[in-house]
């Protein structure tokens, strides 16, 4: 972990953006589809984005390949969704299951494609859409994610075996507050502001109280 952070924070403040220590997704994909960042490392979803003229400068002229790894290949692909959902107190239910099966359908991702691009269909949706000819001319970053979502090892996350799953989630209901915590921490790291070793410390001390809370809570 030591070495993996010091990578990722000397990384950032030699070759980062400005501000790279405050700057999220959207602050990234701005700057990508500006024409002045080189890379960009984030989600399959902002394939679209890239590659539509009408919000990207660069659109035609990137290239996409697979997360880099140093040791395992394990972890290095994660899986999530923006789900569609139904809650139990609907007054609709059978309508809202209509549409649904309708977003999600193939028929959707036609039109989709045909009103607003192809690109720009939600990638991961169905996996008729990569054997579709015209999305597949649209997005070049097609077969990266289809064999990116293939290849994902969320029941092997790591090198070595661990007892939990999944790569980047942890089912518990601190995650975000966790995960918000020791994002602040590794940022703080990157401004130049905390050691690599004070952070990892710090890290750990709030995952072990959390871990410690829900086993006296039950979970």
């Amino acid at each position: 972990m030591q070495q993996a952070v010091t990578f990722y924070a000397t990384l950032l403040q030699k070759y980062g953006e400005p501000g790279a220590s405050t700057s999220g997704w959207q602050e990234c994909v701005n700057l990508m589809t500006q024409g002045k960042g080189a890379m960009f490392y984030d989600a399959t979803s902002f394939g679209g984005v890239l590659e539509t003229p009408a919000t990207s400068k660069i659109a035609g002229n990137v290239g996409y390949v697979y997360a880099p790894t140093a040791v395992t290949a394990n972890g290095s692909h994660w899986l999530w969704a923006w789900s569609l959902g139904l809650v139990n107190s609907s007054h609709n239910k059978d309508a809202a299951f209509q549409f649904l099966t309708w977003a999600t359908s193939s028929q959707y991702l036609t039109l989709a494609g045909k009103t607003f691009g192809w690109a720009n269909v939600p990638p991961g949706t169905r996996a008729s859409i990569y054997q579709n000819p015209d999305y597949q001319k649209a997005a070049p970053f097609a077969q990266v994610t289809l064999d990116s979502i293939n290849t994902a090892t969320p029941d092997q996350p790591t090198l070595d075996p661990v007892p939990y799953h999944g790569v980047q989630y942890v089912g518990i209901p601190q995650f975000e507050s966790v995960g918000q915590q020791v994002s602040e921490l590794m940022s703080a790291v990157v401004a130049g502001k905390m050691t690599v070793s004070q952070a990892l410390q710090q890290s750990d001390q709030l995952l072990s109280s959390q871990v410690n809370k829900n086993n006296t809570a039950g979970y």
